[in-house]
């Protein structure tokens, strides 16, 4: 199993920055993906960004060109630098892994809250 940890929210006003970090331990060579997802009130949890195992990476449309997922594999750790940070990415941020048999466990999440 692969346990994760987000960590990394808070309040930021728009167009601020923040970094959130999702922390990896367990079975990691069973990782075939890292992904982060977002959820805000009323809404369905929607995928954010995704880095593969071989260091591939997309986005949504909707932060493309704002967010960009990293990992150092030294510290077992994904990033999620956001930046131009707009109100409607307000949300509950969770990262998750995939192996060979589907979705991980979710995990508590870092709430990120932008607003003046």
């Amino acid at each position: 199993q692969v346990q994760l940890v987000e960590s990394g929210g808070g309040l930021v006003h728009p167009g601020g920055s923040l970094r959130l970090s999702c922390a990896a331990s367990g079975r990691l060579f069973n990782i075939q993906a890292i992904y982060w997802y977002r959820q805000a009130p009323g809404k369905q949890r929607e995928l954010v960004a995704e880095i593969s195992s071989g260091g591939s990476t997309s986005y949504a449309d909707s932060v493309k060109g704002r967010f960009t997922i990293s990992r150092d594999n030294a510290k077992n750790t994904v990033y999620l630098q956001m930046n131009s940070l707009k109100p409607e990415d307000t949300a509950v941020y969770y990262c998750n892994s995939e192996s060979a048999s589907g979705l991980g466990s979710w995990g508590q999440g870092t709430q990120v809250t932008v607003s003046s």
